[in-house]
């Protein structure tokens, strides 16, 4: 009889426990049917990131029917873009050309009644691009585009057809898009992202907010840069804080060897857009816990092994990099508080080649020789029987980029970046510009040779200039504007903000020279606009 009991208590002590691994089960499954697919926890291997910042299993959702968003490749450095995919082969959204998703036109992220807002109310902020045709959109959304696995069990998504190269897009609807993914599909060849985009708010929030979940030190470059991944896969490069505000460059300071700061990337992002260039991919301010952020979640053993604790108590780290990567200069948190840039990466150059070109107007880097165009004041003559600058924007763009490098006063623009898929009727990518606002007190006319030497400049460019020189629409007070809803603001000193006004002033008076010396308006002012203004 006892025994009797006993099996008796064991068979309904096993049935009960299989009921409730059973009803487990079934909440489990209706948990899951009842998120989103864009919310549901990644299916990835944990497999160890490199160091390089990309980990070695892609990230993918669960289940070869859902989204994969890659983790896309970092765009900067000393001497261009990486010359190393960060994103393994075999991953992607269609990428022959294609539709692009209208953002719309809205007014997201503006103040009633302020100056930005009435600059970009202004005529020549609303001059009509080009009609984008396919062959135009860096990318096609091919919303049919099915992925499995690879069979190897690696966390790689491949296309059923294998025949294209591929973004990470599959059937997921647009709307359902993270903002970096929707940044990357909107590129064409006329801008980086549209005057009135009303993802802007959404992605600087993003860069400003989102929890990092990997931080590891990009290779190459000068000075010390991390990339950064987010839950939603999207990446941001992160520079640290190295001066204060109202720090200025000393003056003996050669300019290859000056510190990138995180407030100009901040503040040339929006001085691109200001000056309706749009070249600069979104840049957010941000405040890092070193501890949380960086030390304990990165995978890089040779920045792990350059955390220290400074006689103040404060976590300090120095990584590994040509310049000012030491212990002497350490970057150290407040006490593991530190401030820096986040920059939204560009597609990685698997899914979207870029070309590396070596600026004409390019410096020695050499503390006693002169560059040829410091010697020759007859050089812009040879640049322009030159290819890509003997037709075409191509010389025209490069001076933009001079005017915007000198109101920034950038001595360090020795490479530019362009779509390859676009060849040379595109727009220049004005990457890596930490190395602006180091001086308020002077002006270096140098960096506006190309203006001088050439005198030439698109006639949309001058109107806007002149129009930011104007009272109602002043440059200083269009960016203290702009760089208010920074997380960091204030972002520039004052000091800063007033010399911009005054290099606006000399950029203008160049091209009056240029206008006083030549015979037609129109060899010095290049029409761009026609009838549209």
């Amino acid at each position: 009889m006892r025994c009797w009991l006993q099996t008796l208590f064991q068979r309904k002590f096993k049935v009960s426990l299989l009921f409730l691994l059973f009803l487990a089960l079934l909440v489990h499954l209706a948990m899951d049917l009842a998120l989103p697919a864009a919310r549901r926890p990644c299916g990835c291997n944990a497999k160890a990131p490199k160091a390089s910042g990309v980990p070695s299993g892609s990230p993918v959702l669960a289940g070869p029917k859902k989204l994969s968003l890659r983790i896309l490749q970092d765009f900067s450095g000393s001497n261009g873009s990486l010359d190393k995919s960060s994103q393994p082969k075999g991953a992607g959204l269609h990428v022959s050309p294609g539709v692009r998703h209208q953002h719309g036109e809205g007014n997201a992220g503006r103040t009633e009644g302020s100056k930005l807002a009435a600059l970009f109310e202004h005529p020549l902020y609303n001059i009509p691009i080009p009609e984008v045709t396919e062959k135009d959109k860096l990318f096609v959304v091919n919303p049919m585009e099915k992925f499995s696995l690879h069979s190897s069990g690696s966390d790689e998504w491949v296309s059923s057809s294998k025949a294209e190269t591929l973004l990470p897009t599959g059937k997921t609807a647009y709307d359902t898009y993270p903002a970096w993914l929707k940044f990357h599909v909107g590129i064409n060849r006329y801008e980086l992202y549209p005057r009135r985009d009303p993802l802007m708010p959404t992605l600087l929030q993003d860069l400003a907010t989102q929890r990092i979940v990997s931080s590891v030190q990009k290779s190459g470059g000068t000075q010390l840069k991390l990339i950064m991944t987010f839950p939603n896969y999207g990446q941001a490069l992160f520079k640290p804080m190295k001066q204060t505000r109202d720090q200025e460059t000393p003056i003996d300071f050669f300019y290859f060897s000056d510190f990138e700061r995180h407030n100009a990337e901040i503040a040339a992002f929006h001085l691109d857009r200001i000056l309706d260039f749009r070249r600069i991919p979104p840049v957010s301010g941000r405040l890092v816990n070193i501890t949380k952020e960086i030390r304990d979640i990165t995978t890089d053993k040779k920045l792990a092994k350059t955390f220290f604790i400074s006689p103040a108590g404060n976590v300090c780290f120095y990584g590994e990099c040509s310049y000012y990567c030491s212990t002497e200069h350490a970057l150290c948190g407040k006490p593991d508080q530190l401030e820096g840039s986040m920059a939204a990466l560009l597609p990685d150059k698997t899914l979207a080649k870029r070309r590396s070109w070596r600026s004409p107007w390019r410096r020695s880097y050499h503390k006693s020789k002169k560059a040829e165009w410091e010697l020759n004041p007859n050089y812009c003559a040879q640049v322009r029987e030159t290819p890509p600058y003997n037709r075409g924007h191509r010389l025209l763009d490069l001076i933009d980029m001079t005017v915007l490098d000198f109101l920034m006063g950038n001595m360090d623009r020795h490479h530019y970046e362009t779509f390859e898929k676009f060849g040379n009727d595109t727009f220049l990518l004005h990457l890596d510009n930490g190395r602006g606002f180091g001086t308020h007190s002077r002006d270096e006319l140098s960096i506006l040779a190309p203006l001088r030497q050439c005198c030439s400049i698109k006639k949309s460019t001058y109107l806007r200039l002149q129009l930011l020189a104007t009272q109602p629409y002043r440059l200083s007070d269009l960016l203290r504007e702009a760089l208010a809803t920074d997380p960091l603001a204030p972002v520039l000193a004052e000091p800063h903000l007033r010399a911009l006004d005054r290099r606006l002033g000399k950029v203008l008076a160049a091209v009056g020279r240029c206008l006083a010396r030549a015979a037609r308006t129109d060899e010095v002012l290049v029409d761009d606009v026609g009838s549209r203004v």
